[in-house]
């Protein structure tokens, strides 16, 4: 879990990949333990896909805490503060659909093994069915272009496109059936 994210444009001032890789694969694991202990880990039958979906209602925000505390402990601490500036300048770009009530589709992995099987297809259906059932849009972020390509093809909108100062881009997309 996490490979993807080693040369992700996101970490790409933590250095080269093989620089990254090791702290990268640690933030994806305290990514995925926060989503899990949140109870918003979401995985398909053959336990090869799973997605992090989180209601803006309740968004577990001491767990979220514990997590950046760890993160302090275990990565670097200027990769950290890099990240966060990042995130800070990347913040508002949801502005229009974070500020009503949503679904954050929080990550969206799969087996390395079982890509290309349309496990990712099948776990968006299954956020858009919960987007559906609750009548609150379902946003996705992503700072890669070929994941924001493929959430446009399984019927979410580009809605907002942002670079922060690093080069890096966020793309905001949203699903919602009125």
């Amino acid at each position: 879990m996490g490979e993807a994210f080693v040369s992700n444009e996101l970490f790409h001032n933590w250095g080269s990949v093989e620089e990254r890789r090791e702290d990268v694969l640690k933030y994806m694991s305290l990514y995925v333990d926060y989503v899990y202990r949140s109870g918003e880990l979401f995985v398909n039958d053959e336990m090869t896909g799973f997605i992090g979906l989180e209601d803006s209602a309740h968004s577990p925000k001491l767990r979220l805490l514990w997590m950046l505390i760890k993160m302090l402990v275990m990565i670097r601490s200027p990769r950290i503060k890099s990240l966060l500036q990042y995130a800070d300048q990347l913040s508002g770009a949801n502005g229009h659909y974070a500020k009503q009530r949503h679904i954050d589709a929080l990550m969206v992995c799969v087996d390395k093994d079982h890509q290309g099987k349309g496990i990712a297809s099948e776990l968006v259906a299954y956020a858009k069915n919960m987007s559906d059932d609750m009548h609150l849009p379902l946003l996705f972020d992503t700072d890669m272009k070929e994941y924001a390509d493929m959430y446009v093809h399984l019927g979410c909108s580009l809605y907002n496109t942002i670079t922060a100062d690093n080069g890096v881009s966020r793309y905001c997309l949203c699903y919602y059936r009125d």
